[in-house]
């Protein structure tokens, strides 16, 4: 199927989530494998469930201060050679004859930035699906103004997203307050957007899903501005705090740190169980004599290409994010 880049067809795609209570996740990439991975996962998914045309989201950030996607997406680090290396791997991806062509896969580009990303805004914006457009680290009001502005020139084609208030990262010492229905209310009449990103306790790049995500608050929000909420900062949370999202008015889910975050120790794991496969006999026993490696680190067998390739690494990640991936869908796509 072709990929979903229409307003009206995404809006119809939101439509039909909504009469299935499901909530959509968008799941970012910022290289190939995590990009085949999250398309392996729903093509699985669909077909072991019967619905081979699940919609999926894939999305991207650009120059985003906390994680410019699109520059990690190539090693020249320029943003515009990633950003066209990402839509070119999900157009082949979903082209007629790809295993993926069946799924229905919307493109999200995230952040966009108030200020840095204006040389983007020379782009074509309809090769994306949807864009969230975030001014969050102004104030509320000026916040409106960029947003209101952005909607008047982009929103009659392209879905828009807003940050009403800016989600902080984990990894800094700054904690922001959460949205009142009010701010909310206010935002999203003031601006026009399609879909809304409140402050509900998450936060961006966390270590560890040890976070609060306020429900209750969701709920207050939604029963003012109706179903258009989505949720950032997912990877902050455990599961069992976000099943019934869809009863929040949560109709849309940003994920991306777990991908990295927890598919990370599994190869390392593995890397260890395999050290004189990938390093090398000599090279291991150097590590374990200096601390570096435990006595029961893999060090029988001489470096081979079933270990030591990029393919070797990128496979195990691949695999983990594939079922990181099916495990939302599991838990939204009933």
């Amino acid at each position: 199927m072709p990929l979903i880049l229409d307003r009206n067809h995404v809006l119809d795609v939101y439509a039909e989530a909504a009469g299935r209570k499901w909530v959509i996740p968008a799941f970012n990439a910022e290289n190939l494998t995590t990009t085949e991975a999250i398309l392996s996962a729903a093509m699985e998914y669909g077909a072991g469930t019967g619905q081979p045309d699940i919609p999926v989201t894939i999305g991207i950030t650009n120059l985003y201060s906390h994680r410019s996607q699109s520059v990690y997406y190539t090693h020249t680090r320029l943003w515009d050679i990633g950003l066209k290396l990402f839509l070119s791997d999900i157009e082949v991806l979903t082209a007629p004859g790809s295993p993926f062509e069946k799924l229905r896969v919307m493109i999200h580009l995230d952040h966009v930035q108030w200020d840095a990303d204006k040389p983007l805004l020379e782009w074509d914006m309809n090769r994306f699906s949807m864009i969230m457009y975030d001014a969050s680290s102004l104030p509320l009001d000026d916040n409106i103004e960029f947003t209101a502005r952005f909607v008047e020139n982009f929103g009659s084609k392209i879905v828009i997203e807003g940050a009403c208030d800016e989600i902080v990262d984990a990894t800094g010492d700054v904690r922001s307050e959460l949205t009142t229905p009010a701010q909310a209310e206010k935002y999203l009449g003031q601006t026009g957007v399609d879909l809304i990103v409140a402050n509900l306790g998450t936060e961006h790049r966390a270590s560890a899903a040890d976070l609060k995500y306020h429900g209750d608050l969701a709920r207050k929000i939604s029963s003012i501005t109706g179903p258009k909420l989505v949720l950032h900062g997912t990877s902050s949370v455990s599961k069992e705090q976000i099943t019934g999202l869809f009863d929040d008015g949560i109709v849309k889910v940003n994920i991306w740190t777990t991908l990295e975050r927890d598919s990370s120790p599994v190869l390392f794991e593995d890397m260890v169980r395999n050290a004189s496969g990938v390093a090398g006999i000599e090279k291991t026993e150097h590590m374990v004599e200096k601390g570096l490696l435990g006595r029961n680190a893999g060090r029988h067998s001489q470096a081979s290409l079933s270990h030591y390739t990029t393919t070797y690494r990128q496979e195990i990640i691949f695999n983990e994010m594939k079922r990181i991936v099916a495990g939302y869908f599991d838990l939204w796509y009933k």
